[in-house]
């Protein structure tokens, strides 16, 4: 798998560009938008599979946010599309403008607000206190960041703090426990 952070970040802020008006949405967990971003990529390519998810927006207290992006591959179109949704409704879609033969997300993953619980008590809210800082990301994927299993599926959640390094903390999305930490 050729993973490169600052490409899909770069491609996932694409989506994040504001195409709305209105009232802001209250914050939601990763698995509220999921059905709709599924129902489109399954629209686009029959063998659409769940490959990442990241907050497209600030993340809230709890692991919410309101606008989350959600990237599906194809492996008979050989493409990957996201979709970023914002109140239940697609506000944004784009193709990934480079390969990304990363492997599906698994089955049963927990959502973000009990992955934030689970980085907190992994550190992160020792950052908090310490540094005033808040998570300021969330992504899930499948075979990043943990050399020991590169199977399995993870949700890394960063905290961040002004004047302060970041705070990374890999969580196992099927059991809830956290990894791993460092920082950087």
């Amino acid at each position: 798998m050729t993973l490169s952070s600052p490409r899909i970040a770069l491609f996932l802020a694409l989506l994040a560009v504001p195409s709305w008006a209105g009232k802001d949405p209250d914050p939601v967990p990763a698995k509220a938008g999921l059905a709709a971003a599924r129902a489109a990529a399954l629209a686009w390519a029959q063998d659409a599979v769940l490959v990442y998810i990241e907050n497209d927006e600030d993340l809230a207290a709890g692991g919410g946010s309101p606008r989350w992006s959600y990237l599906f591959r194809s492996g008979a179109k050989k493409r990957a599309r996201g979709y970023s949704v914002r109140d239940g409704e697609i506000v944004a879609s784009s193709y990934l403008p480079f390969a990304f033969d990363s492997p599906p997300i698994q089955e049963g993953w927990i959502d973000s607000g009990a992955a934030e619980r689970a980085a907190d008590e992994k550190g992160g809210r020792e950052y908090r206190d310490l540094h005033g800082g808040a998570p300021a990301t969330m992504l899930l994927m499948r075979g990043a960041f943990y050399d020991k299993d590169p199977d399995l599926t993870t949700w890394t959640v960063i905290y961040r703090a002004p004047g302060a390094p970041s705070l990374f903390v890999l969580v196992d999305a099927a059991t809830g426990k956290a990894k791993r930490s460092w920082v950087g």
